[in-house]
């Protein structure tokens, strides 16, 4: 089965990284709605299960405030 070449990935966010379930490009940021490449993937929460774009957006989420 071919695969689109711009495709959103479903990852499970984990402590250490995060573990492919569905093969893709990038993921969503849960807040902005942004396309964040999995290779520029570096915050995320483990307890809520999303992707954020970037620590001014992952620490107003952490805080409520987003």
């Amino acid at each position: 089965m071919l695969m689109s070449a711009d495709s959103p990935a479903i990852l499970r966010y984990e402590a250490n990284g995060f573990r492919v379930i569905k093969p893709g490009d990038y993921v969503f940021c849960a807040v902005s709605g942004e396309r964040i490449a999995l290779d520029m993937l570096r915050y995320w929460s483990v307890e809520r299960q999303e992707a954020y774009a970037g620590p001014e957006i992952a620490t107003r989420r952490l805080l409520g405030r987003a």
